[in-house]
């Protein structure tokens, strides 16, 4: 049986105080590469061990396919609810796809557990939440690398608790990730694109992303910067997916795309001869941007502009985990979510009520805490004076003035935490921002900021 390591099984540790204190539906966040279904699947094996009955559900196929796999290495004998699957349903432990187990929600047993990998899809008004009222009394355990929705809404209508484990940074720190370059070349402009549930309208992203000039530079800068790597390529659209696959493979270099419309032998032809080398890049457009294992991924190739940061988050994570030979990752963002979003190795708070509607940032408001070098493209966090890539000096330009509230305030590119803080300019909405960030009591902390702008006149 594969043995938990220590940041794993601390998260185990503490999902299982979260339900001895009384909560039902528990959410365990940590970075994509961490090993999350390993974390589960071991939760899994002990509900077994004691005569529990489980229930895991994936939302695709291919998820269905890898936590099998995991639930084997652990010696946990499983069926399956999912077209096309063998039956067992006397075994204690089932894996489903959320829409099969929809249908035969009547002829399915209570399970004592049950389990939501990529829990960050589930919601009170979906087929998830369909089949968590038909739960009542089950304990529920949802994982996910990033815990909110495409509009930045927050997961508290299904979970009650959360447990959060080891950062991105952290998780580099201790050689579980790959360490990662960022590189920004001439980016997309998302200037005029419309919002449409928290993200930019497809039909708009198409319009600019699709085009053979964004491609021609896509071609350039891997070749440059990963030629010969393994790369995925996230795609505005499957169209747009097929063209940029076509135009590497005129270009000499091996790839193919997958959608969801192909055959699903056929698809997982296409991923089985990536993972062996045979092909050099992969294009999608949502298939492998959460959920898709594979180590050998070098590259990511950025050419969806997104204002969501959960789906910007779940692409680079498809990069970052450690291979045998790979050294670091590469990110070539043509799309300009880096500036959108910061770096991935960026702290971040995660919070069940996500964020708040009237604090959510404006695509590109952020654009400061990420600097490109003019030189290399690489994309590194502000504040230095050189490249740390190519060694190039950056230009001094003058600070920036913004005018808030009726009163002038210096930009001195602080960090998140911060931009947050300085953001709060009220009390309440101090007190909110420490109830975002967890504090014990977000009230006293709230009155000594506002305490400490009193004493230096800035209230």
């Amino acid at each position: 049986m594969i043995e938990l390591r220590p940041y794993q099984q601390v998260m185990v540790d503490g999902i299982r105080a979260e339900y001895r204190s009384g909560a039902r539906a528990v959410l365990a966040v940590a970075p994509t590469g961490s090993g999350k279904t390993v974390t589960f699947a071991f939760v899994t094996h002990g509900a077994m061990a004691k005569g529990h009955r489980v229930m895991i559900l994936a939302h695709r196929i291919e998820l269905v396919d890898q936590i099998s796999e995991t639930l084997k290495a652990f010696d946990v004998q499983h069926g399956f609810i999912a077209a096309n699957y063998p039956r067992s349903p006397r075994l204690p432990v089932q894996v489903a796809s959320v829409q099969t187990l929809a249908r035969r929600l009547a002829q399915t047993p209570e399970p004592d557990l049950v389990v939501i990998d990529e829990a960050h899809h589930a919601t009170a008004r979906n087929t998830l939440g369909t089949v968590l009222r038909h739960f009542p009394r089950a304990r529920v355990l949802g994982v996910t690398a990033t815990p909110l929705r495409l509009s930045g809404e927050g997961l508290g209508e299904c979970f009650q608790r959360m447990v959060i484990g080891p950062s991105v940074q952290e998780m580099i720190d201790l050689g579980a990730l790959s360490q990662v370059k960022v590189y920004a070349p001439p980016t997309i402009d998302a200037s005029g694109l419309r919002l449409t549930r928290g993200d930019f309208a497809m039909a708009d992203l198409a319009g600019i992303a699709d085009k053979p000039t964004i491609t021609g530079d896509v071609l350039d800068h891997y070749r440059r910067l990963a030629c010969g790597l393994p790369a995925v390529a996230f795609c505005v659209s499957v169209e747009h997916a097929r063209h940029v696959a076509q135009q590497f493979t005129e270009a000499g270099i091996s790839s193919a795309h997958i959608d969801g419309g192909m055959d699903s032998a056929l698809r997982r032809g296409v991923v089985q001869s990536f993972r062996r080398g045979q092909i050099k890049v992969m294009t999608s457009c949502e298939l492998v941007s959460e959920g898709f294992d594979c180590p050998g991924i070098v590259a990511g190739l950025l050419l969806r502009p997104t204002a969501s940061l959960g789906l910007y988050m779940q692409q680079v994570g498809r990069c970052l985990r450690p291979a045998p030979g790979k050294t670091h990752a590469i990110i070539l963002d043509h799309a300009g979510n880096t500036r959108r979003h910061g770096l991935p190795t960026e702290a971040r708070e995660w919070s069940l009520t996500g964020t708040e509607r009237s604090q959510r940032k404006a695509p590109d408001e952020d654009a400061m805490s990420v600097r490109v070098c003019p030189r290399c493209f690489a994309a590194e966090r502000s504040g230095r004076s050189h490249c740390s890539n190519c060694g190039a000096a950056y230009p001094i330009a003058a600070r920036k003035v913004a005018h808030v509230n009726g009163e002038l305030e210096e930009v001195t590119e602080p960090s998140d935490g911060r931009r947050e803080q300085g953001a709060a300019r009220s009390l309440a909405a101090l007190v909110e921002l420490g109830k975002l960030r967890g504090y014990r009591n977000p009230g006293a902390w709230a009155q000594h900021v506002m305490a400490g702008r009193s004493a230096k006149g800035r209230a």
